[in-house]
């Protein structure tokens, strides 16, 4: 079995790509949710500010973050992995 590496600059657009996914996804869902960002931070525990730079996917927020941001809004590991697909 050949295994296939990245290299960093190579993983950087599917890194980017994963980090677009998610933020669309958390956007969506709060919508779906009826949730204000304010509502939103205080699920996991930001600012709303935040939420705003999350949902836009400014370059600070981690993919740690927004994951772990999906699953406080309920998403389960399946919606997770749908919304990086």
């Amino acid at each position: 079995t050949e295994i296939y590496t990245l290299s960093l600059h190579d993983a950087l657009p599917i890194y980017v790509e994963l980090k677009l996914s998610l933020s669309k996804a958390i956007s969506e869902r709060r919508h779906q949710l009826h949730l204000t960002q304010t509502q939103v931070a205080s699920r996991i525990g930001s600012g709303q500010s935040r939420v705003a730079k999350m949902e836009k996917a400014e370059g600070s927020t981690s993919l740690d973050f927004l994951v772990r941001s999906m699953l406080a809004l309920g998403a389960t590991r399946k919606e997770v992995v749908k919304a990086m697909s």
